[in-house]
């Protein structure tokens, strides 16, 4: 697979805590189905954060992108309201924010 390369200028943050009789199936989905088609959409997996402690949740993923029309087309598509409703199904307390992009860590405040 040929290695993309982008200039990131937005971050998607999506955080939720996952549901744990799903857990399994979840996984499945992230890596087999959601990644796949956030991608397709040119969205970039940046990483995935774990909150072991604190009022947090308990997951948060990050996708990056060039510029906003690649979002509100996505946002419109039938494929991004399926992968979303999808994950919700498997997690509670999920939110998503489109932030600009700056380097490390940022987060749902």
């Amino acid at each position: 697979m040929a290695s993309i390369q982008i200039i990131p200028r937005f971050k998607l943050l999506m955080t939720y805590d996952i549901r744990p009789e799903v857990y399994d199936v979840y996984q499945q989905y992230i890596l087999n189905d959601l990644i796949p088609g956030m991608q397709d959409m040119s969205l970039y997996m940046l990483g995935a954060w774990h909150t072991a402690y604190g009022r947090y949740p308990s997951r948060q993923i990050e996708f990056v992108l060039e510029d906003l029309d690649i979002m509100r087309q996505a946002l419109r598509s039938e494929r991004w309201q399926a992968l979303e409703d999808r994950l919700k199904s498997y997690t509670q307390r999920y939110e998503r924010r489109l932030v600009r992009f700056r380097q490390g860590f940022q987060f749902i405040g």
